[in-house]
């Protein structure tokens, strides 16, 4: 057996229908290394006097009763469910879910040991776990992995429709990240995530969030070393309607099924260049300053229009300077570029989607996306094999190449 220790997170809220179901993934895992499962069950406190969420306490309390009973699972259980030991103030949600689980299985596990992160909901195969062992093993430099993920459909059309939307504003996010060689070329979500415990402590662990807390996080270990996207296998996260946290999967589909994608435009390929040209005159910057509307805006977003003076003075060479422009340059800083800049020159999404299959696909891009349409009157069947044409594509990109510029 191996060394090596995996400790599974889980927050769960109101997870009584889907959690059986990741439990049963875990016990019938195909693994020659131990593994430890952590359910973190939470909701505000006050929700127990609160008519509108009461039913979630109850829900919550079923769930614990119910995690007494398995007992095929190395399980620990952590209460902040209950009356009297549910979240307090404005420490709540999934993000303080996942910092109390992360901080105690900081608490316990070894250097060496992995943490991986799941959802309540998400499925994998038996050999989900020995996949990310193995990786670890045969890469001993490796601190993260961004797993891939892939969304099975469902007897909903309306939730298969919306999540199919999302994943097309996902994937397409990572293949035009991934064309500029950008540091932050991965997708985080919080159930695809494997982190080394010795990196996660020297990072200070989590940042508890109401939403977003697993981009932040990845985005932190990116800035202290290369996040693989390599994983031969997959996880498979639900696409179920959600409102439990403020963006994300959940929220983009509820949003999205009443016809709002204003949130998740699909953005144009072309958006990204800009980046790119600045990437590419890191080695002058080191040395003068260049004027690049990229950089206009990274002035004004840090309200410092020298702001690459002081990562000149503290770089020794071109190779740190561009690691500390990056850090400096992150993916936020990215993606609030790319929002702003796609605002102003108002593609539509119909417009992005087919001149980013074109850009990536050429000739293999559909026919139906190939003359105008309405991506709304797609059907189901075309908007998954838009997506799956997406999957593949990135899972060859993950399978070929991790390396990326500032390495």
């Amino acid at each position: 057996m191996s060394d090596l220790t995996l400790h599974i997170a889980i927050p769960a809220m109101d997870e009584l229908e889907f959690l059986p179901h990741t439990m049963q993934a875990l016990a019938e895992q195909k693994c020659d290394c131990r593994f430890s499962v952590y359910v973190c069950v939470n909701q505000p406190d006050e929700w127990w006097n609160d008519s509108e969420n009461i039913e979630v306490c109850r829900h919550n309390s079923q769930t614990m009763d119910w995690l007494q009973t398995v007992d095929n699972i190395d399980l620990t259980v952590l209460d902040f469910s209950s009356a009297g030991k549910g979240w307090i103030g404005k420490r709540h949600g999934v993000g303080w879910a996942r910092k109390m689980l992360f901080n105690h299985i900081l608490t316990i596990a070894k250097a060496d040991d992995i943490l991986v992160s799941l959802d309540a909901d998400t499925l994998f195969s038996k050999d989900y776990l020995q996949s990310i062992a193995d990786n670890f093993n045969q890469n001993p430099g490796l601190n993260t992995i961004s797993i891939p993920y892939y969304h099975r459909l469902t007897d909903d059309d309306r939730a298969n429709r919306a999540i199919l939307r999302y994943e097309l504003y996902l994937r397409l996010w990572f293949l035009n990240m991934h064309n500029i060689n950008s540091p932050y070329a991965f997708t985080a979500i919080g159930s695809a995530i494997a982190v080394k415990i010795s990196a996660l402590r020297k990072i200070g662990g989590i940042t508890p969030m109401k939403s977003g807390e697993d981009f932040y996080l990845v985005q932190k270990l990116r800035k202290m070393s290369e996040v693989s996207n390599y994983n031969r296998e997959v996880v498979y996260p639900a696409a179920r309607f959600s409102d439990r946290v403020c963006f994300g999967t959940g929220p983009a589909m509820i949003k999205g099924d009443a016809g709002d994608w204003g949130s998740y435009p699909i953005y144009h390929h072309s958006l990204f260049g800009d980046i790119a040209a600045t990437y590419n005159l890191i080695p002058q910057l080191f040395t003068e300053n260049i004027n690049t509307p990229f950089l206009d805006f990274l002035s004004k977003q840090f309200n410092d229009p020298d702001f690459l003076t002081p990562l000149r003075k503290n770089s020794k060479n071109i190779t740190r300077f561009a690691r500390a422009f990056h850090e400096k340059a992150d993916g936020l800083r990215i993606l609030q570029y790319v929002k702003q800049k796609n605002e102003n020159l108002s593609y539509s999404d119909e417009e992005s989607v087919r001149d980013n299959f074109r850009h990536f696909f050429g000739e293999k891009s559909p026919d139906f996306i190939t003359s105008p349409f309405i991506l709304t009157n797609l059907s189901t069947e075309q908007l998954a094999q838009l997506r799956d044409m997406l999957f593949e594509e990135e899972q060859k990109i993950r399978r070929g190449n991790d390396t990326v510029l500032g390495d």
